[in-house]
């Protein structure tokens, strides 16, 4: 069979084989622990360094197109790793184990009931002529990510594409508001009526920012005037922020009234 085309041109999402709830998740997210956070991805001078359980995917509307073609490139053109598929209804909930989600070419798709999603039942070699997957999608599967993980072990990824059918040009979901693929930086605003405070005390306040997972890098600004106020900003938990506000005035005491609070998470990118 011929690979078809033309390309799917952006660029692919990495991140960790993990047990997500929904394709609103982003991909290849792990548990509490974000997927967008790149630990167990290293930038390496020819490529990206995977450890056993990342990986790289598109995340593709699949409502129309179900037949695609996924060519991959280790560096130095050794073999390994294996096709990755996870798939989703049309409300963007992970489908599980269902037969007839996932259907790939010299390969038997097996379910792993952790990453919620398929993966290729050998690694990808040449000599067992399943380097080039070819795969096909049931007819509840609205949208899937596809791609290649490690699985067996560190793998070192030179380049990926995934092609489609011509006549399906299925839309690449990269950067939209519902998926915010390689979204980086998620803001939210409260108001904050903190009490009074004496010289040192502190005041605690948790801030709901969607996306924010633990280890990224947090900020927090009041608006106020007071120069003795100052505010530190910590990812406490998974789409929370846990702000504190400590006066650091030698001497005098603050009973501020309610004010805007602004907090920003920021993701860690590859060194």
């Amino acid at each position: 069979m011929s690979i078809p085309s033309p390309p799917v041109r952006y660029p692919p999402r990495t991140g960790t084989a993990g047990n997500p709830r929904s394709a609103s998740e982003g991909p290849f997210r792990s548990g509490p622990n974000d997927l967008f956070g790149l630990d167990g991805v290293t930038a390496a001078s020819r490529g990206l360094l995977l450890d056993a359980q990342k990986g790289f995917a598109f995340v593709v509307d699949t409502t129309a197109a179900k037949e695609f073609a996924l060519a991959h490139w280790l560096v130095g053109g050794v073999d390994g790793g294996r096709l990755f598929v996870r798939c989703f209804d049309a409300a963007m909930t992970v489908r599980e184990n269902l037969a007839g989600d996932v259907l790939a070419s010299l390969t038997t798709p097996i379910w792993n009931t952790p990453s919620k999603a398929w993966t290729g039942g050998a690694p990808m070699a040449d000599s067992s002529l399943n380097r080039r997957m070819t795969v096909r999608l049931g007819p509840g599967v609205a949208f899937a990510q596809i791609g290649i993980c490690g699985f067996d072990g560190t793998i070192e990824l030179e380049a990926l594409r995934l092609y489609g059918l011509p006549g399906e040009a299925p839309a690449l979901l990269c950067g939209s508001p519902v998926l915010p693929v390689g979204t980086r930086e998620f803001q939210a605003e409260v108001s904050w009526n903190l009490p009074s405070l004496a010289p040192g005390i502190t005041s605690l306040l948790n801030v709901t920012v969607a996306n924010c997972r633990v280890g990224d890098l947090a900020d927090a600004a009041l608006a106020s005037s007071i120069r003795f106020m100052k505010l530190d900003a910590t990812a406490w938990t998974t789409n929370t922020v846990r702000v504190m506000a400590r006066n650091i005035s030698p001497g005098a005491t603050f009973d501020l009234a309610a004010a805007t609070l602004s907090v920003a998470v920021t993701k860690h990118r590859i060194p």
